[in-house]
């Protein structure tokens, strides 16, 4: 016979229960059969000291959530609070055992069981969630489905709530395809094997990952408002993966940071969800970040860190930053040859082209030559900037004196109102970099005069503009290579002599 939902049979109040582990602390409430009211990570602080709470405020019952229809096509969300099996809740953290610990609820449909359990870990942040509706799924559930859902997404966690909030989406992952959902869009949802849904701020991230086969998925902006004590406005994202009902299913929520490691690790895709740069900038950024976590093992300040990455880069480039300058210099011996060309030609530019590369080639020249380890350079500025602006690794790592977060801007001060581009702070780093920059284009030799002196100045006050905002391990970094440029080109690297003019060059004179 088809079992009713009765409410009389829900009237059991919310009970809840404290866990602890070497990661985090959670409290765990009987609302929805066990979902988390709150999720405070060990190893990561917000702004304000305090440990970063991955449960978006108000609490609702809302995450882990059981919902289906039933035979007369009626939704039905299994948020009422469920009665605890094997312990005794609201009296202090319960301890996890070497196989961890398995919270365990019921609740009942004219008779019938339902269950419901969240098994913890002590050294990592998956919690195993089982779901158990066989005993009502022939009679009482549409179509022998349902989902786990998460609603809501997650919170701001950084003082910059407006950065922090771009980087917030959600993904769906099927037949080993992953998609992120646009913004503004209707909700992203698909039948077939769904390998996970997850939902992303800058630095952490939910996922629901089936065990059990699952034959659907969904991700969408939650449509339901904000109460006016919710945290910073920010998006929210709903998401969700269905079951067949005829059998016990699990589903593992991954609830942590966004390392890239640790997610690696779960070998079913989940970085995919981490933005390392289109694909020539990837490689680079994943060989970057590995670099850095892995010396890090060795060096504990970030800052130093840097200082000596900076150093073996130089190292690594010095042939073609010896190859640039000599090339440089070589151009500035024929500079007289090309104006006598340019003179010659004036009214001829195909002429011009085909003299000045005759020149070049008859004087060993290359006018690209000087660019190369700049051009070389920039993918690795890019790489770096991703680094130290979106992966956790580097979050709040400190320096010295006013540096003390170098994913962030090292500002000195606010200012009372915001300029394009420069921002809404006087940050010290970005003048330092590009009074480096104009001190190594004043030692290349090279004297730029009318148009190309105004660009050279233009682009350093430029440079010095967009740099205010970005994170101050990436200007650290570029001052740093700015300095051993300098000192490689007064010290180590040796000009070339004057270029002689030509014979046929001196008699049309």
């Amino acid at each position: 016979y088809p079992v009713a939902v009765s409410p009389t049979d829900w009237e059991t109040p919310e009970r809840l229960v404290r866990i602890e582990t070497r990661l985090y602390e959670a409290t765990v409430s009987s609302l929805a059969g066990g979902s988390l009211k709150s999720f405070k990570l060990k190893d990561y602080q917000a702004h304000d000291g305090r440990r970063v709470n991955l449960i978006r405020p108000p609490f609702k019952g809302d995450n882990l959530l059981i919902r289906f229809h039933d035979i007369s096509g009626e939704a039905v969300s299994l948020a009422h609070p469920f009665s605890p099996v094997g312990y005794v809740p609201d009296m202090g953290i319960v301890p996890l055992g070497p196989d961890g610990l398995t919270l365990r609820f019921e609740t009942h449909m004219a008779g019938r069981t339902i269950s419901k359990s969240l098994t913890f870990y002590e050294d990592s942040y998956l919690i195993d969630v089982s779901v158990d509706l066989s005993a009502i799924s022939k009679d009482a559930v549409s179509q022998e489905q349902f989902t786990l859902n998460w609603d809501r997404g997650l919170p701001p966690t950084e003082e910059n709530v407006r950065d922090d909030t771009t980087y917030f989406a959600a993904h769906l992952y099927q037949g080993e395809v992953q998609v992120k959902h646009k913004p503004k869009k209707d909700p992203l949802k698909g039948t077939g094997q769904t390998g996970w849904v997850a939902v992303r701020s800058k630095y952490f991230t939910a996922a629901l990952i089936p065990r059990t086969e699952s034959n659907y998925g969904k991700v969408a902006r939650s449509p339901r408002p904000f109460s006016p004590h919710d945290a910073p406005a920010g998006p929210a994202y709903d998401m969700a993966v269905g079951f067949s009902s005829k059998d016990p299913v699990v589903c593992s929520l991954y609830l942590g940071p966004l390392k890239y490691s640790a997610i690696k690790d779960l070998h079913v895709d989940l970085e995919k969800t981490m933005n390392f740069g289109f694909s020539l900038i990837r490689p680079i950024s994943k060989g970057v970040l590995w670099l850095l976590t892995t010396m890090h093992g060795a060096i504990p300040n970030y800052g130093v860190l840097l200082i000596i990455f900076s150093i073996l880069v130089k190292i690594v480039v010095y042939p073609l930053t010896k190859k640039s300058h000599q090339s440089t210099k070589q151009m500035q011996a024929i500079q007289p040859l090309v104006m006598e060309m340019r003179q010659k030609y004036k009214g001829d530019a195909q002429r011009l082209n085909r003299a000045t590369m005759k020149l070049y080639k008859e004087h060993g020249v290359n006018p690209l030559g000087g660019c190369l380890p700049t051009l070389l350079q920039m993918p690795l500025l890019f790489a770096l900037f991703i680094v130290f602006r979106t992966t956790i690794e580097l979050r709040a790592a400190p320096f010295v004196l006013w540096i003390d977060d170098l994913s962030a801007p090292d500002a000195l001060f606010p200012l009372p109102f915001s300029l394009p581009l420069y921002g809404d702070q006087v940050s010290l780093l970005p003048v330092l970099m590009g009074a480096s920059m104009f001190v190594q284009m004043k030692s290349m030799g090279t004297q730029a005069v009318g148009q190309q002196k105004y660009m050279s100045h233009f682009m350093t006050v430029f440079m010095v503009l967009i740099f205010n905002q970005f994170p101050s391990g990436l200007n650290l970094y570029y001052t740093l290579f700015n300095l051993l440029t300098i000192l490689q080109q007064k010290y180590l690297v040796h000009s070339v002599p004057p270029t002689p003019q030509p014979a046929a060059s001196k008699k049309n004179k």
